[in-house]
C-alpha cells in the first residue's frame, strides 16, 4: 500500500537530522505538556507535520485486523529506533506506519488537550481570579460614585412635592448644592464603566479580564482550524463557521484603523451574546462600523470551547473528541445486536408495560415508607417536611472479634512486600501468560516473573530501580528491568492479567465470607503532579499549590480492585463513573454499584439501571433532596413534600428508540460513556434525549432514597463497601511511598501504566492476606478455637504491620514446603513489628 516516496518517509522517521539530537519519530513520539500559547502553536505544526505525509489517509483497517494494527502501534510508540531498524523492511515499514496514523490521532488528541486545560486553567480560570479582585480594588470607586448619584436622585425624588410650576434650573440649584455638577458627571461615568446596563448580563468582570490576553492565543487561533478538521452539528456550526473565519479576519489591516480593532463587515454580530456584546460593540455601542478585536476573538473561542466540551463541535480524526453520536450503532449494525442486546438487557422494544410496572411499583413504595415512618425510629421529618435519616452507628465491636483480630494479625507471617509479589504470580501461572510484549508476541525470557515482580514493585512504590536492581541476578539487572518495564508494563497486560487474580482470590473461604464479588464501589484517590502535564489540572483543596490527577477505581465486596480510570484533576465523578463500570470486562461481574455523592446524577441512575446495573449512591444530602412521583393526585401523607416532582413518562416513551440504540451501544463498547455523557449535557443541562434519560433515572432515584429511608441495612451495606474501600485506598497509600507520594508521569499512558501498576500490586497483597488469613482461620478452628461466622466477615484483608515495604527488596522464589509460609505463633513476642 505504500509508495517510495512513503517508504522513504517511513524510513526517516528513524534516522536523527543533522544537528539534532533525536529522531523525528522519537520527536513525534514526544507530545507538549505545559499550557501555553506557543506550546499549542509548537503542537498544531506537528499536526501539520505527520498529517502533511498523507499516512493517515491509507486506509490500514480494511486490509489488517484491528488488534494487530493496535499491537504494531503500540510497539511503534515504545521501541528505540535501534530496535525497529533490526526489523526485516517489511515489518519496520508495517510498525512504522501503523505507528504513524496512531500518532496522526494522538497529536490532535494531545492539541485539543492542551486548549481545554489553557482555556479552563490559564484563560478562564486566571481571568475570573483577577476579576474577584479588581472587584475588591473598584468597590470604593463605585461605592463613592453610587452614594453621590443616590443624593442627586433624592433630591429628585423631592421635587415631585414641589409646586407644579417649578422650573429646571431651580431642580439642578438644587442638586448642586448637594453634589457639584462636575463631580455628579464623574460619577455617572464610573458607573457607566463599571457596571454593565440593567439589561445585560453580569458576569463579573472576568470576560474583560480574559480579553486583555490576546497575546497568548493570537497565535494558534489563526492555525486550529486551518490545521485540524472540524466538524460541528446544527448547535454548533454558526460558532466554528466564526472559527474558520477568523484568520481572514485577523489578518485585515487598515491604515484608518488601530490593529486592535475590526470592520464589522467582518465578524458574524449573531454569535455574539450576553455580556459579550457590551466587549465587543462598546457601551455605549460602537457608531464607526468597528467592533474590538480582542473581545472578539475570545467571544468566539470561549462559544468554541464550550461546544467542543459538550461535543457539538468534534474532530473526527481525534479519539476523544469524535462526535459521539457517529460512534452510536446504526442501521445493519444495531439489526445485527438489537435482540441479543435488548435480551441482555432485559429491555422490551415497546416501553409501555416496563413503564406501568414502574410507575406502579413507585406508588407502592411511597405507601410502604409512608406505612412504616411512625415506627422508624431513625427518621424525623422537620416543619419544611424535610426528611433527616440518622447516620448509621457503628456496630459495637464485640470481644470475641477483637481477640479474633489479635490472633490473626499475630499469626501473618512476616513479609516483605517484593516476597509477597513473587509468591503470588507462583500461585497464578495464568497471571504471567497474560503478559506479552509490546511486539505482539508471548513471554520468551527466562525468569520473566521474578523481572516483571521486581518492576511491578518499583512501580506501586514509586521508588526507582536502585533499591531493586542486583548486579549479577540476571533477572535483576538494572538493564533487564528497564526492558521488562518497557516492553511488558502496560495497563492492556494489567487488565488482561487482574482476571487470574480475581478468580483465585473468589474461591477462598475468607473472601466468600467479605462478600459474593457482585457488590462494587467506585471511589477516587487524588495525586499531586508536579512536573507539567496536560492531564493534570489544579484543585488547592487537594493539590495545593500544584496540580492532580485522580485515580478513581473500582473494587468488589471482596475487597478487589477490578477496574480503574484516570481523571485529569478532580472531574464530578459522574462524568466518569460509567466509564469504569464499563471500561473492564470484570466490571461487568458487578451488578450493585455504590458510588459517593461526587458520583451521583439523574443521568447515570438512568443510564446505570437500563445497562442492567443497580445504582446505589451514598447521598450525603438527603434532606434536600427531591423525589418524583408519576400520579400527581397521589396522597402520601408525610412524603409529599418529598415528592414534589412530577415525571412525565411520556418524555421515556417518545425517545425508548434511540435510547435503546444509545444503551446497545454502550453496552457492546461501541462508544465511550463518558462521550455519550457529555452528549446528552449541555452547560449541564439536558437535552431533550437527556431529560428522557433523567426522567427514567429519577424513578430508580426515588426508589433509592426511599430504600434509603427504610431500609438500615442496605445504609449499612452501602457504608460497608465504602469503608472497605478507604482501607484500601490506606493500604495504597503506605505502598505508593517514594518521592512524597507524587505522581511523576507526564503523559496519560505513562500515569495510566504506573497507577495500573500499583493496582496490580494492591491486589497482589490482598489475594496473599485472604490467602493467609484462610489459613488463620482453619487453624484456629483446628485448635478448637471459636471462630464466628460473623467476626470473620468483619476481618480486615488490608491489613498491614507484617507487610515491610521499605529498604532494599528480595525478589527470591521462596522455598517453602506445602507452598506456604508458616504462620507465626500469636502468643510470641511481636515488639518489631513494624507500626
Amino acid at each position: 500500500m505504500l509508495s517510495g516516496q512513503q517508504r522513504a518517509v517511513l524510513d526517516l522517521l528513524l534516522e536523527v537530522p543533522p544537528g539534532k539530537k533525536v529522531s523525528d519519530l522519537e520527536r513525534w513520539r514526544t507530545g507538549p505538556s505545559k499550557a501555553s500559547g506557543p506550546q499549542i502553536v509548537k503542537s498544531l505544526d506537528l499536526v501539520a507535520e505527520i498529517g502533511g505525509t498523507e499516512l493517515g489517509r491509507l486506509e490500514l483497517d480494511a486490509a489488517v485486523p484491528q488488534r494487530r494494527l493496535d499491537e504494531l502501534a503500540r510497539y511503534g510508540l515504545t521501541a528505540h529506533s535501534s530496535q525497529l531498524k533490526k526489523h526485516p523492511a517489511s515489518r519496520r515499514l508495517a510498525t512504522l506506519l501503523a505507528t504513524a496514523q496512531r500518532l496522526e490521532t494522538k497529536t490532535i488528541d494531545d492539541t485539543l488537550e492542551l486548549l481545554d486545560l489553557l482555556m479552563v486553567t490559564e484563560l478562564l480560570g486566571k481571568a475570573q481570579r483577577e476579576a474577584d479582585k479588581q472587584k475588591v480594588v473598584k468597590h470604593p470607586r463605585l461605592a463613592k460614585a453610587s452614594a453621590w448619584l443616590a443624593q442627586a436622585v433624592e433630591v429628585l425624588l423631592e421635587a415631585e412635592g414641589w409646586s407644579e410650576d417649578v422650573r429646571l434650573f431651580e431642580v439642578w440649584e438644587m442638586i448642586d448644592a448637594v453634589v457639584p455638577r462636575a463631580q455628579l458627571r464623574s460619577a455617572v461615568a464610573t458607573v457607566t464603566g463599571l457596571v454593565p446596563p440593567p439589561d445585560a448580563e453580569d458576569d463579573g468582570g472576568w470576560r474583560a479580564e480574559m480579553a486583555g490576553k490576546y497575546a497568548t492565543v493570537s497565535g494558534f487561533v489563526k492555525l486550529l482550524t486551518q490545521v485540524i478538521a472540524f466538524e460541528a452539528n446544527a448547535e454548533g456550526a454558526r460558532v466554528l463557521a466564526a472559527m474558520k473565519a477568523l484568520p481572514d479576519a485577523l489578518a485585515y489591516r487598515s491604515r484608518h484603523h488601530p490593529v486592535t480593532v475590526l470592520p464589522l463587515r467582518l465578524i458574524d454580530p449573531l454569535v455574539v451574546s450576553g455580556a459579550w456584546k457590551r466587549l465587543v460593540f462598546g457601551h455605549p455601542v460602537r457608531t464607526d462600523n468597528l467592533v474590538d478585536r480582542n473581545a472578539y476573538v475570545f467571544c468566539v473561542l470561549e462559544q468554541f470551547h464550550r461546544h467542543l466540551k459538550r461535543r457539538e463541535i468534534h474532530a473526527p480524526a481525534s479519539s476523544r473528541w469524535r462526535d459521539p453520536d457517529a460512534q452510536l450503532l446504526k442501521g445493519a449494525a444495531w439489526a445485527a445486536v438489537k435482540d441479543s442486546v435488548l435480551t441482555d438487557l432485559g429491555l422490551p422494544e415497546d416501553p409501555a408495560e416496563l413503564l406501568a410496572e414502574h410507575a406502579e411499583r413507585l406508588d407502592r413504595a411511597y405507601r410502604v415508607v409512608r406505612a412504616g415512618l411512625a415506627a422508624n425510629t431513625s427518621v424525623t421529618i422537620d416543619d419544611d417536611g424535610k426528611i433527616h435519616v440518622a447516620s448509621v452507628k457503628a456496630i459495637e465491636e464485640p470481644p470475641s472479634l477483637i481477640d479474633l483480630r489479635r490472633q490473626v494479625e499475630a499469626m501473618m507471617p512476616r513479609v516483605d512486600i517484593s516476597e509477597a509479589v513473587v509468591e503470588v504470580l507462583g500461585w497464578c501461572p495464568k497471571f504471567m501468560e497474560a503478559f506479552t510484549s509490546i511486539a505482539g508476541t508471548g513471554a520468551h525470557l527466562d525468569n520473566l516473573d521474578i523481572s516483571v515482580a521486581a518492576c511491578l514493585t518499583a512501580q506501586a512504590l514509586n521508588i526507582t530501580y536502585g533499591p531493586i536492581a542486583i548486579k549479577g541476578v540476571p533477572a535483576l539487572e538494572r538493564h533487564r528491568l528497564g526492558y521488562v518495564d518497557h516492553t511488558y508494563l502496560r495497563a492492556d497486560n494489567y487488565a488482561a492479567a487482574n482476571p487470574h487474580l480475581i478468580a483465585k482470590q473468589a474461591g477462598i473461604g475468607f473472601a466468600q465470607a467479605l462478600g459474593g464479588g457482585l457488590v462494587a464501589a467506585i471511589d477516587g484517590m487524588r495525586f499531586v503532579v508536579p512536573v507539567p502535564s496536560a492531564y493534570a489540572r489544579p484543585n488547592k483543596k487537594y493539590f495545593g499549590p500544584k496540580r492532580g490527577i485522580t485515580w478513581l477505581n473500582m473494587i468488589n465486596d471482596q475487597a478487589f480492585g477490578i477496574a480503574s480510570k484516570i481523571v485529569s484533576g478532580t472531574d464530578r465523578d459522574c462524568l466518569h463513573a460509567l466509564d469504569v463500570i464499563f471500561g473492564s470486562g470484570e466490571g461487568r461481574r458487578a451488578d450493585v454499584i455504590v458510588t459517593d455523592t461526587g458520583s451521583y446524577s439523574d443521568l447515570v441512575f438512568g443510564l446505570a439501571h437500563l445497562l442492567d446495573k443497580e445504582y446505589r449512591p451514598a447521598l450525603a444530602d438527603l434532606p434536600d433532596q427531591k423525589l418524583w412521583r408519576v400520579q400527581a393526585d397521589a396522597d402520601y401523607g408525610a412524603l409529599n413534600a418529598l415528592a414534589r416532582g412530577r415525571l412525565d413518562l411520556g418524555k421515556v416513551a417518545r425517545w425508548w428508540p434511540d435510547i435503546l440504540r444509545l444503551v446497545g451501544s454502550i453496552y457492546t463498547s461501541a462508544v465511550n460513556p463518558y462521550d455519550v455523557v457529555r452528549m446528552l449535557q449541555r452547560d449541564g443541562r439536558p437535552t431533550a434525549m437527556g431529560e428522557a434519560i433523567n426522567t427514567y433515572g429519577r424513578i430508580y432515584k426515588s426508589l433509592h432514597v426511599l430504600a434509603l429511608i427504610d431500609d438500615e441495612g442496605m445504609r449499612r451495606g452501602i457504608k460497608g463497601i465504602r469503608n472497605l474501600q478507604e482501607g484500601r485506598h490506606d493500604l495504597a497509600q503506605k505502598v505508593f511511598h517514594g518521592r512524597k507520594s507524587e505522581v511523576f508521569q507526564r503523559y496519560y499512558e505513562g500515569m495510566e501504566d504506573q497507577l495500573g501498576a500499583l493496582g496490580i500490586v494492591l491486589n497482589c497483597l490482598v489475594l496473599w492476606n485472604t490467602v493467609y488469613i484462610d489459613d488463620a482461620l482453619r487453624q484456629l478452628r483446628t485448635q478448637g478455637y471459636p471462630v464466628l461466622d460473623d467476626d470473620v466477615a468483619r476481618l480486615s484483608p488490608f491489613i498491614r504491620r507484617h507487610i515491610n515495604v521499605h529498604g532494599r527488596y528480595s525478589f527470591q522464589r521462596p522455598q517453602l514446603n506445602g507452598g506456604r509460609r508458616a504462620l507465626r505463633d500469636p502468643d510470641a513476642d511481636d515488639t518489631d513489628d513494624e507500626d
